[in-house]
C-alpha cells in the first residue's frame, strides 16, 4: 500500500513525523508537507506561482519526504501527479489541535483528505485535542489500524474520514464512535494594536461557543474521551430546501436592467 502523508503544521511538524514513522509499518510512505505552517488555510491551491520540492530528512521516519511553498492541498495534488506511482491512501495529520464541528471547513488538515478524495483517492485527517503536550502516540496507533481497514473496505466515493483523538494515554480512551459534525460558534474579537513605529496592526482571535455537542457528534464523543470518526462529504448541497426555495426564487425571470 502506497501512502501519502500530509498536514497544514508544516514539514517539520512533531505529528507529521509520528504518523509518518507508525504507517511505514503497513506501507510504503511518502511525506508531502508544507514548508512552513497553514493551520486554518483552508481549501486553496496554487494558481499564481511555481511550486517546489526540496528533499526533507525527517528525524527516523525511514521514507522519502519533501517540503513544498504551496498548500495542504498542494501537497495532495503533487503527490498524487508529481510521482511515478499515485497513492491508494493519503493520510493527513496528526494535527496538533481539534478539527470538530465547522472547523472542518476551515482545516488545511482536512482539506488535504477533501482534495484526495476529490481526486479519486481515499483518505483520512486525523487530528489530536490539543495544541501543546500532545500525546501523538493513540493517534499515531489509530491510523495505522485505519490504514490497514481501508486497504480492505472502500469508502463511498467523495467521501473523507475527519477523525478526532482525545489528547491523552490509550487507556483512558473509551473507544471509537462513528459520529456527525458538531456545531461550533466562534465570539470573533479584532484587536488593534501598533508597533514600535506606530503603524496599526491587526490580531484576529476567537473563542469556541458549542451549539450542537450532544452524544452522537465529534464534539460530544470526543468530550467523552472516545475516538470520532466522522465521514465528510464534499458535496455541500442543502437538499432539503431545494424544493422550498425553487418556489421562491425559481419562480424568478431575469429582467432587462430598468425593467425592459
Amino acid at each position: 500500500m502506497r501512502i501519502l502523508v500530509t498536514n497544514d503544521d508544516g514539514i517539520h511538524a512533531t505529528g507529521l513525523t509520528e504518523l509518518a514513522r507508525a504507517l511505514c509499518r503497513v506501507g510504503e510512505v511518502l511525506v508531502v508537507a508544507p514548508e512552513r505552517q497553514q493551520s486554518a488555510g483552508g481549501h486553496a491551491i496554487t494558481l499564481h506561482k511555481p511550486l517546489r520540492l526540496d528533499p526533507v530528512a525527517l528525524p527516523d521516519a525511514g521514507c522519502p519526504a519533501y517540503a513544498t511553498n504551496g498548500t495542504p492541498a498542494d501537497c495532495v495534488v503533487l503527490g498524487c501527479l508529481a510521482f511515478p506511482a499515485p497513492p491508494d491512501l493519503v493520510v493527513s495529520g496528526i494535527n496538533a489541535g481539534a478539527n470538530m464541528g465547522e472547523e472542518v471547513l476551515y482545516s488545511g488538515t482536512a482539506s488535504a483528505a477533501m482534495e484526495a478524495a476529490i481526486n479519486g483517492v481515499p483518505a483520512f485527517a486525523i487530528s489530536v485535542t490539543a495544541y501543546s503536550d500532545c500525546i501523538y502516540e493513540p493517534a499515531a496507533g489509530f491510523a495505522v489500524q485505519l490504514a490497514q481497514h481501508l486497504s480492505e473496505v472502500r469508502l463511498p466515493p467523495d467521501c473523507f474520514l475527519n477523525v478526532n483523538v482525545p489528547n491523552c494515554p490509550v487507556e483512558e480512551i473509551g473507544g471509537v464512535s462513528v459520529t456527525r459534525l458538531g456545531r461550533r460558534s466562534y465570539v470573533n474579537e479584532l484587536s488593534r494594536r501598533e508597533d514600535p513605529h506606530g503603524r496599526a496592526y491587526y490580531w484576529f482571535t476567537g473563542e469556541a461557543a458549542e451549539i450542537d455537542s450532544g452524544p452522537g457528534t465529534d464534539i460530544g464523543e470526543v468530550a467523552a474521551n472516545r475516538i470520532s470518526v466522522t465521514p465528510v462529504h464534499f458535496d455541500l448541497t442543502s437538499y432539503s430546501h431545494i424544493e422550498s426555495l425553487d418556489e421562491t426564487i425559481g419562480r424568478l425571470r431575469l429582467e432587462a436592467p430598468g425593467g425592459k
